[in-house]
């Protein structure tokens, strides 16, 4: 057998253990994610999977609503938010502290400034795990 025939049959093994051991209860998969951003005095909702909307809430402000609630608030949450023009300006998505509205259905966040002001991004990343 040569070796190209070998890496192929290796491969096609590997393809399907790995398709084994990934269903979709496991842990590592994303529950939820969305991608969108305030542009134009309007929310932009370009993808997403299990949110139903995104709410701003003000400036900086959003809140996200999954389209199926999660069994309680125990989930894990990562978001960045993209700089709103390319002069440096930097954007970051956080938890509002205490108050952060993290709850079954849903939950809020912030974009803030490098000098931590509320500030609105033309492009938020959120993943939820769980």
């Amino acid at each position: 057998m040569g070796l190209v025939a070998q890496l192929s049959a290796l491969a096609t093994r590997i393809g399907t253990e790995i398709k084994g051991l990934i269903r979709p209860e496991h842990p590592g998969l994303a529950r939820a994610w969305v991608n969108f951003g305030y542009v134009g005095g309007a929310i932009q909702l370009r993808a997403a999977y299990n949110v139903s909307s995104v709410t701003r809430l003000g400036t900086g402000r959003y809140r996200i609503e999954f389209e199926t609630p999660f069994p309680d608030a125990k989930y894990c949450w990562v978001a960045t938010g993209r700089s709103n023009t390319a002069t440096g300006t930097i954007r970051f998505a956080a938890a509002r502290g205490t108050t952060d509205g993290k709850i079954e259905a849903g939950l809020e966040i912030v974009c803030i400034s490098s000098s931590a002001s509320l500030a609105d991004t033309p492009e938020i990343s959120l993943v939820v795990y769980r």
